[in-house]
């Protein structure tokens, strides 16, 4: 838990893909993330957590189902969505917050 927030504790806004081996919808997500992290470059990270890997991180943001998505900055939750998002959406819902 502690490698966890380091990671999402920086400057830079921080994307994490909530998701698991035998999620089907997740693996569609895998290329709507390298898209967005292609059109949206170095103003975001984005990292991939296995629930089943990962419980207690799971468990502390209330995971319930996957994929989902959570964005941090500084620690802070600012967005969060479950189930496949297209990349546009994505981008569009993210935007306020990778300036």
């Amino acid at each position: 838990m502690s490698k966890f927030n380091d990671m999402i504790n920086g400057d830079v806004p921080v994307l994490v893909d909530f998701s698991a081996e035998w999620c089907g919808p997740c693996k569609m997500m895998a290329p709507i993330l390298k898209e967005t992290a292609e059109k949206v470059g170095d103003k975001l990270k984005i990292i991939k957590v296995d629930i089943d890997r990962n419980p207690e991180v799971t468990a502390f943001y209330q995971v319930q189902g996957v994929p989902t998505l959570i964005l941090f900055k500084a620690g802070k939750t600012l967005w969060r969505q479950s189930g496949v998002v297209q990349t546009n959406q994505l981008i569009s819902f993210i935007g306020e917050y990778i300036k």
